[in-house]
């Protein structure tokens, strides 16, 4: 698997919309706010055309992408976490994801209500953000008094968590995202199995009309703002398009993207962006059987690349024969890749790079 992604924003700004389009599943999507009820969830295949361009290489029986997991849930209002709307309950299923999709609304629409009545992406984001900081508060609360008291009691490991829970807990109490108080990737670690929400990588979603494709419009020019002032990247989608693309064929929607000035569908942008927030990269392994790609994270060595395959290769893991994509590609075979010696056989210690082509030896 890539990674799994929670979809996050207020109701009515298309997030069910783009879950349907980019998951080919069918949430419903509906012109009134809480049509969402329970979290709906879609894989989707990570389009990469270094994958096809191997398989056809290889012929394999079987070729395999890694996958995307959008769970899309309920739109948020301000004071969910009082019982408004829907109220918070549903982000307990996004707990477990890497990323946070937030789907911010950059279009006018006067037959799409807005819960706020009027379009202002800085401000919608401010009404997630403390929802989901007043979420990530209670979960510090529930643990905080505990460690307090085996602190005080001397215990060495509660001692050690406390100076970076007080500071999780004054952010949340401030209404500061965690992403955004430049916890070390040590203090990151003492707080991991919290899984707080805010701490988690962003992604903005401008939902824009389709006559603003492909920059977007004078509401995207602010969510950038917002977002650079974070760090953090924008992907701009038109929720409608990517409906209208499902349904044609590649062609029709190669012509229909480029009459729209696009290259390629939203989705591809976000995904490429989701693998570059989150440092991700991408192997394959290329056999007569199957050709597959695997995710892992940006530096992961050879002995951790297996491991995603099979918790077994990792353990016995003895070298990793590699070839670069585009070696292989050029060659057109791994004798033939060999035989102008650019098979390279690594070691424990050989980072993965993305493209790399792997076969691994391990003994049981």
């Amino acid at each position: 698997m890539g990674f799994k992604c929670g979809i996050v924003g207020l109701p009515n700004v298309g997030k069910s919309t783009i879950f349907n389009a980019i998951a080919k599943a069918h949430a419903a999507a509906s012109n009134y706010p809480f049509c969402t009820i329970e979290p709906n969830v879609g894989m989707v295949p990570v389009p990469d055309s270094r994958l096809w361009d191997l398989s056809k290489l290889y012929n394999p029986k079987k070729t395999t992408p890694t996958t995307v997991e959008f769970y899309d849930i309920a739109g948020l209002v301000a004071g969910a976490s009082k019982g408004e709307g829907l109220g918070n309950q549903f982000l307990g299923h996004i707990k477990e994801v890497e990323a946070i999709l937030h789907v911010v609304r950059c279009f006018e629409d006067p037959n799409i209500v807005h819960v706020s009545g009027t379009i202002d992406p800085a401000r919608d984001i401010d009404v997630i953000d403390t929802e989901l900081c007043l979420k990530d508060l209670d979960t510090i609360n529930t643990r905080y008094d505990k460690t307090e008291k085996l602190a005080k009691t001397g215990d060495k490991e509660s001692r050690e968590k406390m100076p970076v829970y007080e500071r999780v807990k004054k952010a949340l109490e401030d209404g500061t995202p965690l992403r955004n108080i430049g916890l070390t990737e040590e203090e990151r670690k003492l707080v991991k199995d919290m899984a707080f929400l805010t701490l988690k990588a962003v992604l903005y979603c401008a939902n824009v009309a389709e006559k603003d494709l492909p920059g977007g419009g004078p509401f995207v020019d602010l969510l950038r703002q917002r977002a650079a002032r974070e760090g953090a990247e924008v992907v701009v989608i038109s929720g409608k398009v990517e409906s209208e693309l499902i349904d044609l064929s590649e062609d029709d929607q190669k012509i229909f993207l480029k009459d729209l000035g696009l290259e390629e569908p939203g989705l591809n942008s976000l995904i490429r962006t989701g693998y570059k927030a989150l440092q991700l990269i991408t192997y394959f392994t290329a056999g007569e059987k199957e050709v597959r790609a695997w995710t892992v994270r940006k530096g992961s060595k050879a002995p951790q690349a297996a491991g995603v395959i099979h918790s077994d290769f990792e353990r016995g893991f003895i070298r990793a024969e590699v070839m670069c994509y585009e070696d292989l590609l050029k060659y057109g075979s791994q004798p033939a890749v060999k035989e102008k010696g650019l098979l390279r056989v690594e070691g424990k210690e050989y980072e993965v790079q993305d493209g790399d082509v792997m076969l691994f030896r391990f003994s049981v």
